[in-house]
């Protein structure tokens, strides 16, 4: 079996073998044919050179431990992993410098979180606490804040209009916060989920973790994701249109309690502008932004 025979290349080529003996059909297969070979040929070679007596055991070939290299002090270390840029949106509930943005927003971040009032320069973030469960993560900036959003006391109904501000896209899009409309379209999420709203006003990556306004300005839900488009046509063979999601302020009151965080609530009945809603609202929304490791980020919520 010299090492450079053609059967020998014919098998390190092979993926599969196929016998027929005694009206038997044997399938054989050959994907470890490369590894086995070189010790059939060093089998060879030794039983040749020093006879069957002493070739000893060939049945796994010896691998070779460069000693040198391993023990070299300057040995390149292993491929560090890839960080990308992850951001998402987030707002103020208190004066204290408390923010309420979604769990995955911040899930996977290496290093510093950063906070950007709009105009002003990034501030550091801390967490203070995170509810995976229910998608809601709080922060906190240094620093005293005259401004804070107000969650609004009445439940929302469907049909009820709805403003969203939020980073969609920063970086690709506008460096500003962007403003979508649109209305309530149930009062709840994914196979009747009642910690979720239905709206139809429009999302993006970036827009999670930013405040869900009534057309009185107050918060009444955490924009938290929109439908997977690509899936559900899979699944259904339709394009859904304007299915994104917001977790109810019930949920985020019970996160607030829980943190012992306090926050300000407002049964505000007169209605707004929009362009009001969202001047007023440029006073307590948050740009957030972090490194992430790559395999975290891919996993997020959009």
């Amino acid at each position: 079996m010299p090492s450079n025979s053609s059967l020998i290349s014919q098998f390190r080529r092979a993926k599969a073998m196929t016998a027929y003996t005694q009206g038997q059909l044997f399938q054989f297969n050959l994907d470890q044919t490369g590894q086995l070979l070189p010790v059939l040929v060093n089998c060879v070679a030794r039983i040749k050179q020093s006879g069957l007596a002493s070739a000893g055991d060939f049945s796994v070939l010896p691998v070779a431990k460069p000693v040198a290299a391993a023990a070299a002090p300057d040995a390149a270390p292993g491929k560090p992993d890839r960080l990308l840029d992850q951001t998402g949106t987030g707002f103020l509930v208190s004066t204290n410098g408390h923010l309420v943005t979604n769990a995955h927003v911040v899930q996977g971040c290496v290093g510093d979180i950063q906070g950007n009032l709009s105009g002003e320069a990034p501030a550091k973030l801390r967490l203070v606490s995170s509810d995976e469960t229910n998608d809601l993560a709080l922060l906190q900036v240094t620093g005293s804040f005259k401004d804070v959003a107000r969650i609004r006391d009445k439940a929302i109904q469907s049909g009820d209009s709805v403003v969203a501000i939020g980073y969609p896209f920063h970086g690709l899009l506008t460096s500003d916060f962007t403003v979508t409309t649109g209305i309530v379209s149930s009062l709840s999420g994914i196979l009747n989920d009642t910690r979720f709203l239905q709206i139809s006003a429009a999302v993006q990556p970036g827009n999670s973790g930013g405040p869900l306004l009534a057309s009185s300005g107050d918060v009444v839900g955490v924009v938290a994701a929109k439908l997977n488009a690509f899936r559900f046509a899979r699944a259904t063979g339709n394009i859904p249109e304007n299915i994104n999601f917001a977790i109810k302020t019930g949920a985020l009151r019970d996160f607030l309690d829980n943190s012992v965080v306090p926050y300000q609530i407002s049964d505000a009945k007169a209605e707004l502008k929009t362009a009001d809603i969202a001047r007023n609202a440029r006073a307590f929304t948050f740009l957030i932004s972090c490194k992430a490791k790559a395999k975290e980020r891919e996993t997020a919520k959009n």
